[in-house]
C-alpha cells in the first residue's frame, strides 16, 4: 500500500484515514473497495453525505448526462436551468406535501455554511446577539458554528474567544431536570444574567454528541417556548436530514415547524457539495449579496440533488427506513446484551452502542476491529465512547444484518481481550 504522498505532503490534520488506513479505489451501493480489491461494507456513508449509497446509478446517470451536454458547472447565484429544476422539484416533492412554506437560500457548499447563514439571519431579524444551544451539540467548524459546538478539542482549535452562545444541559444529561422549565425560568428572571437570545439551535438527534434522539414531547415544548419568548427555532438537519431519521426532515416526527432549517450533506445526492438554508418567507430580510459564497452555484450538485429527491420519493426510502429500523434496534440490543455495561440508542438508520462504562478507548478498538473484519463505522459521544452506525438508506434487511454480524463478531473479540 503506497501512502507516501499522503504522509509526506498532506497536513497532519487528516483524521479518517488514520482509522481506516487503506487506499480506496472504487465504490458502489453500500460498498467501498480498496486498491487491493478488498471490499468493505460502508456503515459510515461519508458522515451522512451518502444516504443513497455510493454511485447511485440513477443519480450518477443524470449528472453524467448533464456534464456530457456541456451543462453549466459554476454560476455563482445566477439563474440556471439546473437550479430552477432543483427548486421546482424540491418545492413540489418535499416542501409542499409537508405543508412547509420556506424560502430557499444557497449559502455555500457545506453544512457549516448553512448554519452560519442561519445564525446570521436570526441575529439580523431579532436584533440580538445571543443564541442558545444544547450541550453535546455539533454544528460546524467555522467560528459562528464552533461557538455553538461544545466539543472541547474543536473549540480549542479556534484560537479565539467563542462568544454569544448560552449552552443549556441536554435532556439526557440530567433525566430528573426539566430543561424547558429551566430555560423558561432564566428567560423570565431579570437576575439570571442571560441575554435574551435571538434563537434556539438544536439537532433533533445529537449525532456527534453520542446518538441522542430528543423526544417528541421535548421538541414540541421547545417550539412553544420559542414562540412564548420571541425566539427563532433553528434545526440542524445537516446529518440527520434527507431521510435518515425515517422522515425527510427529522423534525417531522414531532409535528413541529422550525423557523430556519439547515440542510447539507446528502442533499447533494451523490456526495457533491451543496447546502440549503430554509426559512419562513417573512424572515427573508437579506439585502442582495449580504451573505454569499463563490461556490453557492454548484450546478452538477443541483442536478444530483434533483435526482436524489426523485429517488427518495419514488423508492419511498423514508418508509424503507421506518420499516427496517427494528432490524438495527433489535439486532444491536441483542448484541449489547452480552455485557450489561453496554447500551443502545438510535432512530431510523442512525444507531449507536455506548461503551462508556467499559473503559476509555474501548469503542475505538471496536471500530478498528470492525474495519479489519470488513465494516466501516465511526465513533461519537463524550470521549468517543459510542460506536456509531449509519447504513445507506438503500440498505435492505439482509445488508443490515450482514453489518450487524460484523459488529457482533468484532465486539465479542474486543471484549474477550479485556
Amino acid at each position: 500500500m503506497n501512502t507516501t504522498a499522503f504522509e509526506q505532503y498532506e497536513s497532519e490534520v487528516r483524521s479518517y484515514c488514520r482509522k481506516f488506513p487503506k487506499v480506496f479505489r472504487s465504490s458502489k451501493g453500500a460498498y467501498i473497495t480498496d486498491e487491493d480489491g478488498k471490499e468493505y461494507l460502508d456503515f459510515f456513508c461519508g458522515a451522512g453525505a451518502l444516504n443513497y449509497g455510493h454511485n447511485h446509478p440513477y443519480i450518477k446517470g443524470k449528472v453524467i448526462d448533464y456534464l456530457m451536454g456541456d451543462g453549466i458547472v459554476h454560476a455563482l447565484d445566477m439563474y440556471t436551468v439546473a437550479k430552477r429544476e432543483f427548486i421546482e422539484t424540491f418545492e413540489e416533492k418535499i416542501l409542499k406535501p409537508r405543508g412547509l412554506d420556506y424560502k430557499i437560500q444557497f449559502p455555500g457548499p457545506t453544512g457549516t455554511n448553512a448554519m452560519e447563514a442561519a445564525l446570521k439571519l436570526a441575529r439580523k431579524v431579532k436584533g440580538r446577539r445571543n443564541v442558545m444551544a444544547l450541550m453535546g451539540c455539533f454544528h460546524g467548524m467555522t467560528i459562528g458554528t464552533l461557538a455553538l459546538t461544545t466539543e472541547r478539542d474543536a473549540r480549542i482549535g479556534a484560537g479565539v474567544p467563542l462568544n454569544d452562545v448560552t449552552h443549556i444541559p441536554a435532556p439526557y444529561m440530567f433525566p430528573e431536570f426539566d430543561v424547558i422549565d429551566y430555560v423558561n425560568t432564566i428567560l423570565e428572571d431579570d437576575h439570571s444574567g442571560i441575554e435574551k437570545p435571538a434563537a434556539f439551535v438544536l439537532e433533533t438527534v445529537q449525532a456527534e454528541g453520542g446518538i441522542h434522539p430528543f423526544s417528541v414531547e421535548f421538541l414540541q415544548r421547545l417550539r412553544k417556548l420559542c414562540d412564548k419568548h420571541d425566539m427563532l427555532l433553528i434545526t440542524d438537519e445537516v446529518q440527520i436530514g434527507c431521510g435518515r431519521s425515517g422522515y425527510f426532515f427529522s423534525f417531522e416526527r414531532a409535528g413541529i415547524v422550525p423557523d430556519i432549517v439547515a440542510l447539507s450533506k446528502s442533499i447533494g445526492g451523490l456526495g457533491l457539495p451543496l447546502a440549503l438554508t430554509l426559512f419562513r418567507p417573512e424572515l427573508d430580510i437579506w439585502s442582495p449579496g449580504e451573505h454569499n459564497g463563490t461556490f453557492r452555484g454548484n450546478n452538477p450538485a443541483f442536478v444530483a440533488a434533483k435526482a436524489a429527491v426523485e429517488v427518495m420519493v419514488g423508492d419511498k426510502l423514508d418508509e424503507n427506513v421506518r420499516q427496517n429500523e427494528h432490524v438495527l434496534c433489535d439486532g444491536l440490543t441483542a448484541i449489547a446484551a452480552v455485557d450489561d455495561r453496554l447500551s443502545v440508542r438510535g432512530i431510523g438508520y442512525m444507531w449507536g452502542i455506548d461503551c462508556g462504562k467499559i473503559q476509555k478507548g474501548f469503542a475505538k478498538k471496536v471500530i478498528l476491529r470492525c474495519f479489519d473484519n470488513g465494516l466501516i463505522c465511526e465513533l461519537a459521544g463524550r470521549e468517543d465512547c459510542v460506536v456509531k452506525l449509519m447504513p445507506p438508506l438503500i440498505a435492505d434487511e439482509a445488508t443490515l444484518k450482514k453489518g450487524l454480524a460484523i459488529v457482533e463478531k468484532s465486539l465479542k473479540e474486543c471484549l474477550a481481550e479485556l
